[in-house]
């Protein structure tokens, strides 16, 4: 699946889109050029069980590697992968 990225201004996207609808998004805002917070993760019951989620806050860390990011997960699910990849995704966590 293609996750797609859109940033106009301080709020941002990471997002799948199949035949034109959006059936997963997590939302983003740049609290300041450094910090990432993760507002809200939401996919469509087509696409439950495929992991998607887990592959949007992927993507948001990919992001916040190649840019020298922090991230807060304030979302409920995104903590929850924060917490459950520490090892993997714990590099970009605001501590």
């Amino acid at each position: 699946m293609n996750i797609q990225h859109e940033l106009p201004g301080k709020k941002g996207t990471f997002f799948i889109e199949i035949d034109g609808k959006r059936l997963a998004e997590m939302v983003y805002n740049m609290a300041n050029p450094e910090l990432m917070i993760i507002e809200h993760t939401e996919v469509d019951d087509a696409l439950r069980g495929k992991n998607v989620g887990y592959q949007l806050v992927h993507a948001a860390v990919d992001f916040a590697r190649a840019n020298n990011i922090r991230i807060i997960p304030l979302c409920p699910f995104a903590k929850s992968v924060f917490d459950k990849k520490m090892d993997e995704f714990g590099d970009v966590l605001k501590k």
